[in-house]
């Protein structure tokens, strides 16, 4: 019998257990993904209330992070620094991230919602036509949706941009001013909008119908949609079914979103019954509509260089 060292033996177990075991690569399990999304008090809260996007991302090794934002171009700065991979967002502060250069993708748009937006003027005022509102002071915030919006609608009723008197507030700041009497007119959005009409009685002069669309966006990253679609798939079809939802049951629709945005129901109820609802996949088709936007923004001087929208469409847009 050949005798073996005690070194030597625990040197030939160290290879066999080493041959015998896998290999630390086929050990480690490939990292799991993340889809981290920021959210407004809206629609993707109501989702996260839900629970089922992170049921159906399960299966595919994602989980989910949410973190809550006050606005849209907030996110939009998470999303620039790699904060988050998701938001929503109006239509106006994507325009501003693309010509700030932020990676932004577009993702998912709502249905048109031209009603939700809208020119008021006090419940008293002697103003009754759009073409009154030549030269008198018009309370919005600068460069919204409603900022576009204005504009167009001065277009179709043969105005120009030089007949507007603007006076640039942030929401809470505009309404201070509309309740005053320091503006004659305040161009907003809902819940803002219906807040305004149900609690001052004010008139609306006109809503976006025929002037504009009004959609709500949902974005990301290029880096992330390049590497991610098929959870971006999944989420904007978890929010479809929630706007589904929504549209089948708009009283119980308005509770949560009253609870949400901290108004009374009546508030909630009149934004939910003149919304329009339904979410889909961004196209190029919808993406037109944001570069009229972005090029009228570019003419109006409000962002520093003209861009094309569609640079921020991830692959696949049809």
């Amino acid at each position: 019998m050949t005798l073996i060292s005690a070194p030597r033996r625990r040197l030939l177990q160290g290879v066999a257990a080493a041959i015998a075991l896998p290999s630390f690569g086929a050990l480690a399990q490939s990292p799991a993904r993340q889809f981290r999304i920021g959210h407004q008090k809206g629609y993707l809260t109501l989702l996260k209330g839900r629970g089922t996007l992170e049921k159906r991302l399960a299966p595919l090794g994602v989980s989910v992070k949410w973190t809550e934002f006050t606005a849209g171009p907030v996110q939009l700065e998470a999303l620039n620094v790699g904060s988050i991979d998701f938001g929503d967002v109006g239509e106006a502060p994507p325009i501003f991230a693309q010509a700030a250069g932020a990676p932004l993708a577009y993702v998912g748009a709502t249905v048109q919602r031209p009603q939700s937006e809208a020119v008021l003027v006090p419940k008293g005022s002697a103003i009754k036509t759009v073409t009154e509102l030549k030269g008198k002071k018009i309370a919005l915030n600068k460069g919204s949706n409603v900022h576009y919006f204005i504009v167009k609608l001065f277009e179709k009723h043969g105005l120009s941009y030089a007949d507007l008197n603007l006076v640039y507030l942030p929401p809470a700041d505009a309404r201070a001013a509309f309740e005053k009497g320091s503006v004659d007119a305040w161009v907003i959005w809902d819940p803002f909008l219906a807040a305004a009409e149900k609690s001052l009685e004010a008139r609306v002069l006109a809503d976006a119908t025929g002037v504009v669309g009004n959609r709500a966006y949902y974005f990301s990253s290029l880096d992330y949609v390049a590497k991610n679609a098929d959870v971006l798939a999944i989420a904007i079809e978890e929010l479809n079914k929630v706007d589904v939802w929504g549209a089948a049951n708009k009283g119980e629709l308005a509770g949560e979103l009253a609870t949400l945005w901290g108004l009374p129901k009546p508030v909630a109820e009149l934004s939910v019954n003149r919304s329009a609802y339904g979410t889909t996949p961004i196209t190029k088709g919808i993406l037109a509509e944001q570069q009229k936007i972005a090029d009228t923004f570019f003419e109006l001087k409000l962002i520093p260089k003209k861009i094309n929208v569609l640079e921020a469409a991830g692959a696949g847009v049809a």
